[in-house]
């Protein structure tokens, strides 16, 4: 009898966030489930890793619970990182990240907690999912959300996703007899144009709010942005290959050892 997949749970919303509790109900009853999330909110922390301080982990379920959690001081990579070198008996066969409580779509995947928490996983050879809403309420309704994000975890456990690849799954904050569907995608083209808030503490010390508009220059029908805007769940397949190959031919036309 072949075993049930081991699916790692991980979030940058922190451990008691509503968001990464949907997405426990939604992959608890399709594997054996283990979370390892921060013990804070780590939102907009990239793929930042512990390098010059300790991190701890504390195992928050009790003995004999279905499912095990840890809470880790660190960010969303560092959770993964440590979940796959410390905590697991066993490679996990797929993890998933989120619910994050707003936006990942676009430009905001290079900022993603979340998504970085999936990326760690993909570098690591395991298949991954990120998965956001578009509601920053910390009461957000899940429901809609968890539907679709079943399907597609299913899905991806059934008919497997492609090497190096991740996926970066959003939800339109709509109910679910309003969302259309879900649309397989690319990434929008668009960015942030940042402002900042300058003020003085009582002190006379300047300080600063980062402030902002979202910006997107992309009018293809084919992005996240526009599937979003009309109703359908986005799944954009990313890599963590960097590199732009069609650039190098371009690249080794220059006199570089001349």
């Amino acid at each position: 009898m072949s075993k049930r997949p081991l699916i790692l749970v991980t979030n940058d919303d922190g451990i008691t966030a509503p968001g990464v509790r949907a997405l426990i109900e939604v992959v608890k009853p399709l594997g054996d489930v283990v979370v390892v999330a921060p013990d804070s909110p780590q939102s907009g922390m990239g793929h930042a890793i512990t390098i010059n301080s300790t991190l701890f982990v504390e195992k928050i379920s009790e003995e004999g619970s279905e499912i095990e959690e840890y809470s880790c001081s660190g960010t969303p990579a560092d959770c993964v990182k440590l979940a796959i070198n410390e905590i697991l008996n066993r490679r996990p066969d797929l993890c998933v990240s989120g619910i994050n409580h707003g936006s990942n779509a676009s430009i905001n995947v290079i900022y993603s907690g979340t998504m970085s928490a999936a990326i760690e996983a993909g570098i690591e050879g395991i298949p991954a999912i990120g998965f956001s809403l578009l509601d920053y309420n910390w009461s957000a309704d899940f429901t809609s959300a968890k539907y679709f994000a079943r399907k597609i975890v299913e899905n991806a456990i059934n008919e497997g996703i492609p090497d190096d690849v991740i996926l970066n799954v959003n939800f339109p904050n709509l109910p679910e007899k309003d969302i259309k569907g879900i649309k397989i995608c690319r990434q929008a083209r668009a960015n942030w144009k940042e402002e900042f808030d300058k003020r003085q503490n009582p002190m006379g010390k300047d300080y600063y709010w980062l402030t902002g508009k979202f910006v997107n220059m992309d009018k293809g029908q084919d992005t996240d942005i526009y599937a979003l805007q009309n109703g359908y769940v986005s799944v954009v397949p990313v890599q963590f290959d960097l590199t732009a190959h069609h650039c190098i031919q371009q690249l080794n036309s220059w006199n570089l050892n001349d």
